[in-house]
């Protein structure tokens, strides 16, 4: 295989790197959560593009229909179901639509999150405490436990976790959604010797400022914007296609030897625990 690409390579150089981008992941199945808007749209895009089939999904049925169609324009092999990541039964749903549309699962991409408060992390209540860690920890757990007993039947399989630079920076304004996603970062790392001998690698993406709907309160205050572009080296927002690549990079066979990492995709801002 190595050597048609280089021929492919010597004859036409274009042709062969797109190829290559193109078929990276043809043939996986890949679930994408919350897909239908923002970093989970565009990494649903990504996948779709590299030959996978994806499974979108979100809470609202609309939101479903309009990913699927958009992506279906793309010629991409897609499906989609509503799903609660926080509710059991919409989770067995999910995984079930994928195995009924395309015989099994070889990717997941957690990407669920919220973030239903803004204040300092002491004025948060029991049960916004218990909300953000059910969606964005617990849900990212019991999805990859379902979805496990597949990737073994297809041999091996990967799990990439979505986080954010607040794993590394806390902010004090979204502190339990800070503490939440420093809870994937050591859920990354617990899993993937777990998994490794199955062949399932576990990995997670930790993305900067990214310019989204979920992140608008950030990126549109101007104050704001100014304090945060002083911690990004490369001075602009980031964009979702940023991440989309990181994921489908850590998804393909260029990274089968990476494993219990987490990439930092924050245009510079330093990120170390």
């Amino acid at each position: 295989m190595l050597m048609s690409v280089f021929r492919c390579l010597r004859t036409n150089p274009v042709a062969g790197l797109r190829s290559m981008s193109q078929s990276s992941l043809a043939g996986k199945v890949a679930i994408v959560t919350a897909s239908t808007d923002g970093i989970g749209l565009a990494v649903a895009q990504g996948l779709g593009k590299r030959g996978a089939h994806v499974v979108v999904s979100s809470r609202r049925q609309a939101n479903v229909d309009k990913a699927v169609k958009l992506l279906q324009s793309q010629s991409i092999q897609v499906t989609g179901t509503t799903c609660h990541v926080g509710n059991r039964e919409d989770r067995e749903k999910l995984v079930q639509t994928t195995l009924d549309q395309f015989g099994g699962i070889d990717i997941l991409v957690s990407n669920a999150a919220v973030n239903p408060f803004i204040g300092n992390i002491m004025d948060s209540t029991e049960d916004i405490w218990d909300k953000i860690m059910s969606i964005n920890v617990t849900s990212a757990f019991l999805m990859t436990k379902l979805v496990v007993p597949h990737m073994v039947k297809r041999g091996g399989g990967s799990v990439v976790f979505v986080s954010s630079v607040a794993a590394y920076q806390p902010m004090q304004v979204i502190g339990a959604y800070s503490v939440s996603k420093t809870a994937l970062l050591g859920l990354t790392r617990v899993l993937a010797p777990e998994l490794a001998p199955s062949n399932i690698r576990v990995n997670c993406v930790a993305p900067g400022i990214i310019k989204t709907h979920f992140s608008a309160g950030l990126w549109q205050n101007k104050d704001m914007l100014e304090e945060l572009m002083k911690q990004i080296s490369i001075k602009r927002i980031g964009q979702p296609e940023d991440i989309s690549g990181a994921v489908a990079f850590l998804c393909s066979d260029e990274a089968s030897y990476i494993t219990g990492e987490t990439i930092a995709v924050t245009g510079g801002w330093g990120c170390r625990l």
